[in-house]
């Protein structure tokens, strides 16, 4: 018996997925985070995870792990001192940036700190070329005293962005060697590795942001894996990119960059499988925590990969799953503004001290705490009993709220929930309708511990008929973990007319980039049946400023390649924009190779429907307060473990488990699939 675990570490719970290869069997546990070293849960989650199936570390065939740990550091500032060498008289480029306000309207909004200091940010002579010539020699000497200067400054990492290193890296590659030389205490991050692709800010921004969180990724990868070691783990570990695949811990540490959305992709990740299961190809995706929520939209069954992507501020050139994240999950605090409105998150109650009701301190209510009076989660204990928590605080904590607001406190406990909710929609709608797609012609899949409690709400808000709640929707990031391959990809930039490219160009490029992924298959032990590799190609209108990738299949490139690509923009951009404009020359800009390892996964088989009675398992009745009747109504109780394929279970109604807590408002009707997910439809 071998087991394969998944590993997410949230704000507020680490979540521990154990599938057994041999048997099928499936089995979740969740601890609380800690925050000040994630390492210590998730080191605890996998030893009581193995604990309830009697097994040992040795038996580990597989650990992935999802992780906040870079994304966190981003977002709190605390990255090290870090260094900048660019070309000469560019140094103020990352201040610089692109001079476009992102909030165009608000005099107040606040620019993301820079990441390197003005002082720390040096330029040193060398240039090559727009066509990748070069025009003035890396001025060795000045290189090697700007990163004693950097040294003694006492920076932790230094990171080198020079122009058009991605079609000439030698000045780079030279500069890496020189910096090992003088300084090899130092993290190292250069451009033409992090982002080796064109718009120069684009790619220094992501290559500070890589320097800033190297080192602290690097103490983070080495104390897990001394921890799992001593644990007993035999196996490598592997760790989520924001992509959707895993790669070793040794390669996040080096690029930590790839995995500022570690945590919310193998979610999608999962719901893509889920999908494949069930059946349904159009999916949004609705993943909330503790600190957050994630949304993403699934059309045909697949998830858009982006390129580029901004990152509480910070831009980023790496390939991520394309999903939204706003600042609101179960933990996030209620509070008056002061213009007198009820705001709820983005600042969150987190794993200690929790929403009020944990007891550990604090007052201020959170969207658990209105749940917990509302009574649609349990109001007296979590996680089928092992975490007891306190109504009564919850219960004060709002009445101060709706004290200052004027209000009675059942009212203000829902406007809470109203406000979480619209977030939410706002959310969703960005993904969705601003790109053309319709929420309601998809299924909501809810998950994440407080997922499937807003879900029902949250879908009638958007006009959505159908809720897919998974079978362990609160650890589903981690389930999704056994669900994803290796990955790594690669990218090559070359500006030119379509109308004016030949095959034997775009083969060229073509054949680098396959030749860099087949060395990484081999460095990565890849067996050849088991190598998968997608071409696609960034095209735009010639003077457009952003451009829509391609899909190109796996094939030599001749004229049916160019048809290929011109019909697919067209119908791309239609999608996005509405129009095409006829005539108007295309131009190609990055050509793309997404390099895949598949290996085993979680393998879940149908069971056979035992018809719709779902009386076996009631557990009991409890008052719950329901928005569609604007009061308490005496629900009925279910114990999902005990429902069986097939039972259907009508509201008003509370599914209970270990891991969350799935609502069915009247009205509704949840049915169990062989799969054992809950299908939320209108009553018949």
């Amino acid at each position: 018996m071998t087991w394969r675990i998944g590993v997410d570490s949230g704000g507020t719970f680490t979540d521990v997925c154990l599938f057994d290869d041999t048997s099928g069997e499936v089995t979740i546990w969740k601890v609380s985070s800690t925050p000040d070293d994630p390492s210590r849960g998730i080191t605890q989650g996998v030893a009581e995870g193995l604990e309830q199936v009697s097994a040992s570390a040795e038996t580990i065939s597989f650990l992935g792990h999802g992780t906040t740990v870079a994304t966190n550091a981003l977002i709190q500032g605390r990255g090290v001192k870090t260094g900048l060498i660019t070309t000469d008289g560019f140094r103020d480029l990352l201040e610089i940036g692109r001079q476009k306000r992102p909030d165009l309207y608000d005099l107040q909004a606040d620019k993301p700190e820079t990441l390197v200091t003005r002082d720390l940010s040096l330029g040193v002579a060398e240039r090559v070329r727009a066509d990748g010539s070069v025009e003035e020699a890396l001025d060795e000497g000045a290189f090697r005293e700007a990163v004693r200067e950097l040294k003694a400054q006492g920076v932790k990492s230094v990171a080198v962005s020079f122009l058009y290193s991605f079609l000439n890296d030698a000045h780079e590659r030279r500069a890496a060697k020189i910096i090992a030389e003088e300084f090899p205490d130092a993290f190292t991050a250069i451009s033409s590795d992090i982002a080796p692709e064109f718009r120069e800010y684009e790619r220094l921004s992501t290559t500070v942001v890589n320097a800033y969180l190297g080192p602290v990724m690097q103490g983070y990868v080495r104390a897990l894996k001394k921890k799992l070691t001593d644990l007993g783990l035999k196996v490598a570990p592997q760790l989520t990119q924001s992509n959707g695949g895993v790669i070793a811990f040794d390669t996040a540490a080096e690029m930590p960059v790839r995995t500022v959305l570690s945590g919310p992709s193998t979610g999608v990740v999962a719901a893509q499988a889920i999908g494949r299961m069930t059946g349904i190809d159009n999916l949004i995706t609705f993943d909330m925590g503790g600190t957050s929520s994630d949304v993403a939209l699934l059309s045909g069954g697949e998830c858009r990969v982006v390129n580029e992507a901004v990152v509480h501020g910070y831009p980023l050139k790496v390939p991520m799953l394309d999903i939204h994240t706003v600042g609101a999950g179960g933990g996030s605090i209620a509070y008056v503004d002061n213009g007198g409105l009820l705001k709820v998150g983005p600042r969150s109650a987190g794993a200690n001290p929790g929403p009020a009701c944990y007891g550990l301190g604090n007052d201020e209510p959170t969207v658990t705490d209105a749940n917990v009076v509302l009574q649609t989660q349990n109001p007296e204990y979590l996680l089928n009993g092992r975490m007891k928590i306190d109504r009564t605080l919850s219960a004060a904590a709002i009445q101060k709220l709706a004290d200052r607001l004027g209000m009675e406190m059942l009212e203000t406990a829902n406007g809470i929930l109203d406000i979480v909710v619209a977030n939410m929609a706002k959310a969703i709608r960005v993904i969705s309708v601003q790109r053309g797609h319709d929420p309601r012609d998809y299924t909501l899949v809810a998950f994440g511990g407080a997922g499937p409690v807003q879900a029902a709400r949250l879908a009638r808000e958007l006009g959505m008929s159908r809720v897919l709640i998974p079978r362990t929707p609160g650890v589903l990031c981690a389930l999704g973990l056994l669900m994803t391959d290796l990955r790594s990809d690669f990218s090559a930039t070359s500006l030119m007319r379509l109308d004016q490219a030949t095959p034997e160009q775009v083969q060229a490029i073509f054949d680098d980039l396959r030749a860099r992924a087949r060395a990484w298959f081999e460095a990565e032990g890849i067996a050849h049946p088991a190598r998968v590799l997608n071409l696609a190609v960034d095209v735009r209108y010639a003077g457009q400023n952003y451009e829509i990738a391609v899909a190109l299949p796996n094939g030599p490139v001749d004229a049916a390649t160019f048809d290929t690509i011109r019909e697919g923009f067209l119908a791309a951009h239609r999608q996005l924009y509405g129009f095409v404009a006829e005539g108007e020359p295309m131009q190609l800009v990055t050509f793309r190779a997404a390099a895949s390892g598949l290996v085993q996964k979680a393998d879940f088989v149908p069971q056979p429907l035992e018809g719709d009675d779902a009386r076996a398992a009631v557990t009991g009745s409890r008052p719950v307060w329901m928005l569609e009747a604007r009061d308490f109504v005496e629900t009925t109780l279910y114990d999902r473990a005990l429902l069986k394929p097939g039972n259907v279970v009508r509201g008003p109604a509370i599914i209970d488990q270990m891991d969350s807590t799935s609502v069915v408002p009247p009205g509704m009707a949840a049915t169990v699939d062989p799969y054992l997910n809950l299908i939320l439809e209108a009553a018949k």
